[in-house]
This record gives C-alpha cells, structure tokens and sequence, in this order.
C-alpha cells in the first residue's frame, strides 16, 4: 500500500493537486482501509511534498489584466482566444521570455489549492513511510492532554541536553527535576490545561515525542481530557509509552532546528558590539532541576552573562521558573521578562530573584540587553 502511494506521487510530480487527489480517490475505492490510505497520503502531501504557484504573474495580477483586455470588446470564443494571444504577446516582451496563451490560461486561477502544482517530491521509503505513520497515529493523543509526566531514565548526558533543546524549541511549559546521575522527571503541561484549549499548542507538544525517540531509556503517563461522545460528560484517561515501543523518530540526531522565536533575536544581534551571542549553551544544574539559557553572552575581557527569555505562560509555570532562577543563585543570569505575563497574579515577586531584568513586548530588542550589560551604549 505504501510503495503505490509512493509511486503515485512519483507520477504526478509537474501535475496539479487536483489531479493527485482524483487519482488517490480511485485508489482508495471501496476498500475498508480506506483511513489507512488516506492517513499515509496525507503524511506524503504534507510531509513530502512541494506545491506551488506555477504563473507567469500572480494569479489575482494575471485576472485584473485578462478582464480588463476583454472587457474592451464584445464576449465570444474568439475574442478570448484574441485576448490571452495580446496579453501573451505583452508578458513575453515584459518578462523577456516566450509566454504561452497556455501559460496564461492555466496560471489564471493556480492560487486554488486544487490548481497548486506538485513541484517537488522527496520520495520516501516504504518502511519510512510507515513508521512516519505509526508516530503520527500516537502524536494526535497528545492533542488532548492536560499533562505528560516524563521519566527519563539515566542516560547518555548528551541525549539529555538534545532533549531538553527540543522542549526550549517548541516553548513548551516544562518543569524538570532530577540530575545527569539519577535521571531527569519532566512534566510538560499540555494543551487541555490552559485557560483556553490551543490546537496549536497541542501541535507543539506532539512534535516532542519525535525527539523523545532520540534518549535511550524513558518512559511517560499522558493525563488525556475527553469528551464522552455519548454523554457528554468529560472523562479523565490515561495514556502509558515507554522506549520499547517500537516508534522510529525522523528527527536529525544531532542539532535541532533554530527556534524562530529565538531566531528574530539572534539575527538582529549587531556585529560591531564586543559582546558575542553563542547559543550552544551548556545545562545549568540546579539543586533538583536543571536550567537550559537560551544564550550566552561573552565578552572579550571575561566577563560572561547567560540569558533567559520568560515568554507568555500560565502562573503555576511562572511560579516553578522563578523558584528555579533563585535556587541556580547565579548572579551572571539575565532573565528577558515579556510584558504580556501578570507576575503579581502569579504570586511571583522579582524584589528577591538573584538575576538582571530586562522587559520586552512583541520581541526582545538586542540593544534592551546590551544596554544593561553596558548602560553608556545609547538606546
């Protein structure tokens, strides 16, 4: 079933999405497994796949020109056909290229999503079709949780911090106990435990176990809200996983993707400051927990500052981040506080948190940081 879907899509690379769909229609006839089929194509169009635009201008462009031609004469066959050969005449000579009255026939509505054309496809293997899958199938639990107890049992140190970099990438609210020694318990709230369920968030928190795969030796209990469909009434479940399940990652082991949150910041960072951002920042061990910095900051004289970036969370998160950043008792802490948070709701008072505070609104300006590293540089 997976080397069809596969070939497939092979075939229908420079052809439209529409047509992709019909063809997967006819393949799923009226067998039962239908789900099945639908579910590993879905994994292929949306994990594999390229579609795009394919115009010689944009679409609603190409529309404005097309009507404003024919509504010079009287509508027929033929002055369309007149039409699309003038306009293919004018885009040839604009954009320095033959331009076909079938270019402009077929690009004049190829913003629908049935008209996006499959440019690129990164055939997969069977077996790796398959597994993306199976992950997938168990991610979507997770969209329902109200929290997932972790365990991570002793382990390789670096499968720890590749870890904990995938949490701080997908700024999840996550509280972590434990040492490299013994082993670390993380407790991640979920998407059902907000004020305001998010799908999003939800989305998010799926994209963990992937990187979960990655550490030798786990185990974890998901407490799921759901909804009787019967009753109506909402019900607590439970949800057990441990590393002999089987699931395959396809997540890179090594460095995680650049979180875009933290990416803003970081490109904005100026060159001419003598004072270097790395991001590779090593775990801060705390007693009975561990502190991962989004940065670090280095200055040619020695001086060192590390820097956290406090988003937008609940209180109950807000209180355990605090408590943390006064047991680290590190007095080279910067803490990046967004505007948004109500700290006094959350019970947290900064009079007595060891660290430099600097405020931000929608992102976090390097010079707001730079300024209280150095207060004579000018904002």
């Amino acid at each position: 079933m997976a080397t069809d879907l596969i070939e497939l899509f092979q075939a229908h690379v420079g052809r439209t999405q529409g047509e992709l769909n019909r063809q997967l229609q006819e393949l799923e006839g009226e067998d039962t497994d239908y789900r099945i089929k639908r579910g590993l194509a879905h994994i292929l169009r949306s994990g594999f796949s390229t579609f795009e635009i394919v115009s010689p201008l944009e679409p609603q462009d190409l529309r404005r020109r097309v009507f404003s031609l024919s509504a010079q004469g009287a509508p027929s066959p033929q002055a369309v056909t007149a039409t699309l050969e003038r306009l293919s005449q004018q885009l040839s000579q604009e954009l320095e290229r033959e331009v076909a009255a079938s270019e402009i026939r077929q690009g004049l509505y190829a913003d629908l999503q049935e008209n996006r054309v499959l440019t690129e496809f990164e055939t997969p293997s069977p077996d790796a079709l398959i597994h993306r899958y199976n992950l997938s199938q168990v991610q979507g639990i997770f969209y329902k949780a109200s929290h997932i107890a972790l365990n991570l049992h002793r382990n390789d140190p670096g499968e720890y911090k590749l870890m904990f970099r995938y949490l701080k990438l997908f700024r999840l609210m996550t509280y972590i106990e434990g040492d490299a020694d013994t082993g670390f318990t993380i407790t991640i709230d979920g998407p059902a435990s907000l004020f305001k369920t998010s799908t999003r968030y939800g989305l998010d928190m799926a994209k963990v176990l992937p990187a979960l795969l990655h550490v030798t030796r786990w185990s974890l209990v998901t407490t799921l809200h759901r909804r009787d469909r019967y009753s109506g009434e909402l019900k607590q479940h439970h949800y057990t996983l441990d590393s002999d399940c089987g699931l395959v990652s396809h997540y890179p082991p090594g460095k995680p993707y650049d979180s875009l949150i933290e990416e803003s910041f970081a490109n904005r960072w100026p060159q001419k400051t003598p004072w270097q951002l790395e991001r590779e920042v090593d775990l801060v061990p705390i007693p009975g927990s561990v502190m991962i910095p989004d940065f670090r900051l280095v200055h040619p004289d020695g001086r060192d500052y590390l820097l956290e970036i406090v988003g937008y969370w609940r209180p109950e998160y807000l209180r355990k981040k605090f408590a943390q950043v006064r047991k680290s008792d590190r007095p080279n802490l910067i803490l990046a506080i967004s505007e948004r948070l109500n700290l006094d709701k959350a019970g947290v008072n900064l009079a007595d948190t060891p660290a430099k505070i600097v405020w931000f609104k929608e992102k976090l300006q390097p010079q707001a940081v730079l300024k209280l590293l150095e207060p004579e540089i000018p904002s």
